[in-house]
């Protein structure tokens, strides 16, 4: 596929003809990105590659860098003023880039890392026309831990007027729904002792970890149909011949109602307590990286719409399946698009083998390049013309 045989929607048609001629002029630098992405991967926190690479591949293109940008070592800022005056819109396109532990780039980042990268080419080679800021945010911990909350908390994301970020997936769906959600780390602290000789003088960890997990199971009988609690276990001993004194397991809970998920947090606590006192175990429980659920902007959404099928592009069916990621997060500060582009057949399931290889795939290739060029039409709409990013905010606000 060459983007530049697909002639662009109005508005401003001739200005996206040359990003899509920008793009495809770094069609090499792009995809190679991608690709090293892939073949690197690293989990959330800890993308020191991919966000070096990333940072200089921005920077090549005449954006100011900020690395690291606020307080995460693997987060990055690169921003690009208008020819025609700062005086302007300010509109970020977003790159993520952690992978999954164990199981690499299962759920396709090195895409959303190189058509982050590629919109902000392509805006480089029209920048001049407008006015106002682009803005360039390579964002860590996606996967785990909510690093956008921390850019957010650390002012990134300030006097942003509108985000987008795409995400691949195995259907098409220009309005992101997603699941608040909240990693949780639960540790039981019984006492050591010989599993033959004295059991009794033992507490056991991995006793309690069972009951957690037992009691999370009959939970869920009472749980809406959306709603998810999962997890995994960590620790649950070193030897079959001795009573477990730590046990350690991390959870994830999500729902799509943001006020049933509150209270989702207390039962979960109440759960662990009651495996505690059943064991005779101590217990801490710690909470972090959370999501919040999607607040889609539908001005912002049908404009990313438009533009999407001028490359031949159009959404499925609406899908029950939901996830969750941080730009949840984002979308309750600002103007917010999240939308999914397949880059394989339906009824790939994420985090899987095969959406990794399908990640690396010619047609992921072809994916992360239209989803740069779109990504940057958009932008360039908003930035050049104010009515299109207040009619934005309106709905942001009527919506809060």
């Amino acid at each position: 596929m060459q983007l530049t045989d697909f002639a662009p929607t109005g508005p401003h048609a001739e200005a996206k003809a040359r990003i899509a001629a920008a793009i495809e002029a770094a069609r090499h630098e792009i995809l190679d990105l991608s690709h090293r992405i892939h073949e690197n991967p690293e989990p959330a926190f800890e993308e020191r590659k991919a966000a070096t690479w990333v940072a200089d591949a921005v920077a090549r293109h005449g954006y100011r860098v900020e690395h690291p940008a606020g307080r995460l070592e693997t987060a990055v800022r690169g921003t690009l003023q208008g020819g025609r005056g700062a005086r302007g819109s300010r509109v970020a396109v977003l790159a993520e880039y952690d992978a999954l532990p164990g199981i690499g780039h299962a759920c396709g980042h090195n895409t959303m890392a190189a058509s982050g990268v590629g919109a902000a080419i392509g805006l480089a080679a029209v920048a001049g026309d407008v006015s106002g800021e682009i803005v360039f945010l390579g964002t860590p911990a996606e996967e785990r831990g909510s690093g956008k909350q921390y850019m957010l908390d650390d002012g990134l994301f300030d006097a942003v007027d509108a985000a987008i970020l795409f995400h691949p997936s195995d259907l098409t769906l220009v309005e992101a729904k997603l699941l608040a959600s909240e990693d949780v780390d639960v540790t039981f602290l019984g006492r050591a002792a010989h599993a033959a000789a004295q059991p009794w003088e033992g507490r056991n960890a991995l006793d309690a970890l069972v009951l957690l997990f037992t009691s999370i199971g009959l939970w869920r009988q009472q749980l809406p149909p959306a709603a998810r609690v999962h997890g995994i276990i960590l620790e649950g001993g070193t030897a079959a011949n001795i009573i477990p004194d730590r046990g350690v397991a991390r959870f994830m809970i999500r729902s799509p109602d943001q006020a049933f998920f509150e209270s989702m947090r207390g039962r979960f606590r109440e759960l662990c307590e009651a495996a505690s006192r059943a064991t005779g175990c101590g217990v801490e429980v710690a909470f972090s990286g959370r999501s919040d659920t999607m607040r889609h902007n539908r001005v912002i959404g049908d404009r990313y719409r438009a533009n999407l099928e001028a490359f031949g592009i159009r959404e499925d069916p609406p899908t029950p399946n939901m996830g969750s990621s941080d730009m949840g997060n984002v979308s309750l500060r600002v103007p917010t698009i999240h939308p999914d582009i397949a880059i394989c057949q339906p009824g790939v399931p994420g985090h899987s083998i095969e959406f990794r290889e399908a990640a690396r795939s010619p047609r992921a290739d072809d994916v992360t390049l239209v989803a740069a060029a779109v990504a940057a039409d958009v932008a360039y709409e908003l930035l050049a013309d104010r009515s299109l990013v207040e009619a934005a905010w309106r709905e942001f606000r009527e919506r809060a």
